[in-house]
């Protein structure tokens, strides 16, 4: 749905010209090798999150703690969302800041997160 219009720019014009399906089957090579990269990042992705739970899933995590790890895996690679912040965390999981910043504290002391500045403007990124 993405490339509709671009679908239909190369079919008409395939339909126009003198029948030479060139350019529409270059354009149709060309979605199979974006899908294709787009298939290796999500499988990328799974596998990383796969091996994070087998490195940390014996660890006593609370409910809070697995869902707002989760989330932090599932937004993408480590990074690309700015981390994980007191105040996300808080809107996650319904809970006070208090008690967010002590889920945090405890995922940083435990090696699974990893403190990224200090204060208000502290940021959580994985620890591995």
């Amino acid at each position: 749905m993405a490339v509709r219009n671009e679908y239909y720019d190369a079919l008409q014009a395939l339909s126009r010209g003198t029948l030479d399906a060139t350019d529409l089957l270059r354009w149709f090579l060309d979605q199979i090798v974006a899908a294709c990269a787009d298939s290796a990042h999500t499988v990328e992705r799974v596998l990383a999150k796969a091996r994070f739970w087998m490195r940390h899933g014996q660890s006593r995590l609370n409910v809070r703690q697995q869902k707002a790890l989760n989330a932090h895996l599932d937004a993408g690679p480590p990074g690309s969302v700015g981390g994980m912040t007191n105040k996300k965390y808080a809107h996650l999981n319904r809970v006070s800041p208090a008690t967010a910043q002590r889920d945090l504290a405890e995922l940083a002391a435990r090696g699974v997160l990893r403190a990224q500045g200090s204060g208000r403007s502290v940021r959580y990124e994985l620890g591995d």
